[in-house]
């Protein structure tokens, strides 16, 4: 009988993903300032449970032991973030003690055999900055672009992939235009103006960096979806999806890769707000689109479900993780009133977000035709994971958590990597979020990502069994039939 084993190629990089906020704590020892984080989790309802980072999961402390538990799973690869508001506290002079903990974080990686995956910049603006206009300000990508070369300064000589921003729609439309993450406000002008300095900073940084360096792998991570409508031979329907891939997809893709923005998008912002339309065009100064679209070698994409969307209402409406307190926040899709999120009917994580693997698959070809192979720009999956309300159990003097539902997502989805691939993707690693439960932004403590579990009141971490079918999986490069009992 053939073989059902499904062998992964022979240079695909395993990994696991965290960022500096939502792992580190030690939010104000050795120099470390206030983040729009740090602001946000003092806001009365911005976080769940009242939750903040000020420990998290203490890697600051741990972050050896992190980095041999790494090795013992198998990673190969671990995506990390520096948090700008440690290595340049208020925006202002560099913190030698910030810088080098990261130098040492580097160091046990590579000493563990692990490649240090850098990301510059996963939503820790310094509140200070932040106060002077944050990014809606052109200002904020000129000191983005000092601080991406402090850090290279200090760690370029150790680590050669870097990617600029992580989900700049997140660091954009969620936290200026939704008031959803920090820092909470809820403006469409105030969320265009932050999405093109992000990735007018994304731009700069990489024409900076590569000045310095050419054998650098450089690039940026977006969250991307699948937007599907509920029915596409309905003109209504087609339409409501086009909106959210623009908002959503196309906003960002295009400016990247092909150095405009979505005429259809500003078109409809236009009309349905035109101060904001005008504010962002007075932003968009001549070449910075030419600054945007600067080559990238690798482009991340963060893929956790697609949306279902129609011009009708559904009679149930579907449920949403995005919220998760009574806070007003507001939409992140400016000018996509009149489209309804729908239900598929799928299984849900605890997030409430459909667990749909092949979408993962048509985002990946999507992205490889449309975009990165016509750049010469390869893909990693970078972010693809699942919330579920774990429960641990003692066995043989040990917690263990039987995180079924995990090992299956684990599996499925790196099944829809490997379906790409074999459609002809360049698809060149995975990612899975989240190494460690950790800080899950508005959520809090509430949902648990990680392949590792983390006891909050001892920092004790225990391999889940999706950690272990991950690692069982690396070692043998190889996705077969049926996970291990």
């Amino acid at each position: 009988m053939p073989s059902l084993a499904r062998p992964f190629p022979e240079s695909f990089l395993f990994g696991a993903a965290t960022a500096a906020f939502q792992v580190e704590g030690a939010a104000h020892e050795d120099g470390r300032r206030d983040s729009i984080w740090d602001a946000f989790c003092r806001v009365p309802g911005a976080v769940i449970n009242g939750d903040d980072g000020e420990v998290a999961c203490d890697q600051y402390h741990l972050y050896r032991d992190d980095v041999a538990l790494m090795k013992r799973m198998g990673l190969q690869t671990y995506r990390f973030s520096t948090s700008w508001s440690r290595v340049r506290p208020d925006g202002g002079p560099v913190n030698p003690a910030g810088v080098d903990y990261y130098s040492r974080l580097v160091d046990e990686l590579l000493g563990a055999g692990i490649l240090p995956w850098l990301t510059l910049y996963h939503w820790d603006l310094p509140q200070a900055l932040q106060d002077g206009g944050g990014w809606t300000v052109r200002d904020t990508a000129e000191r983005f672009t000092e601080y991406a070369l402090d850090m290279h300064e200090a760690l370029g000589d150790r680590v050669k992939v870097w990617t600029t921003l992580n989900e700049p729609w997140c660091s954009s439309f969620l936290s200026y235009t939704a008031g959803i993450h920090a820092p909470g406000h809820t403006s469409v002008a105030e969320g265009m103006l932050a999405s093109h300095h992000l990735l007018l900073g994304h731009g700069q940084a990489v024409r900076e960096l590569r000045a310095r360096d050419s054998s650098l792998e450089l690039g940026i991570t977006l969250n991307l979806t699948v937007a599907d409508a509920v029915d596409p031979t309905n003109e209504a329907d087609a339409a409501a999806a086009a909106k959210i891939d623009g908002r959503f997809n196309r906003w960002f893709l295009d400016p990247v890769f092909r150095g405009s923005y979505p005429a259809d998008v500003l078109a409809d912002i236009r009309a349905a707000d035109p101060a904001a339309a005008d504010a962002f065009d007075a932003a968009v100064q001549p070449g910075d689109l030419d600054v945007i679209s600067t080559r990238l070698d690798a482009l991340g994409v963060n893929y956790y479900h697609g949306e279902l969307v129609g011009a009708q209402p559904p009679a149930q409406p579907a449920r949403s993780g995005d919220a998760p307190t009574d806070r007003e926040v507001a939409s992140p899709f400016p000018a996509a009133d009149g489209v309804y999120w729908h239900d598929r009917g799928l299984p849900q994580t605890s997030m409430f977000w459909d667990v749909q693997p092949e979408g993962l698959t048509r985002l990946l070809n999507r992205v490889w035709d449309e975009y990165a192979q016509p750049a010469g720009t390869v893909l990693y999956v970078t972010e693809n994971g699942a919330a579920y309300d774990d429960v641990p159990t003692t066995e043989d003097g040990g917690v263990r958590v039987h995180d079924a539902e995990r090992v299956d997502f684990v599996r499925a989805h790196l099944g829809a990597v490997l379906d790409a691939i074999e459609d002809g993707v360049d698809v060149r690693g995975y990612f899975y979020w989240s190494l460690l439960d950790n800080f899950e932004w508005a959520w809090g403590y509430e949902k648990r990502f990680g392949i590792v579990r983390v006891d909050y009141d001892t920092q004790e971490r225990a391999v889940k069994d999706s950690g272990r079918e991950y690692g069982r999986i690396i070692a043998a490069r190889t996705l077969d039939a049926h996970p291990a009992p």
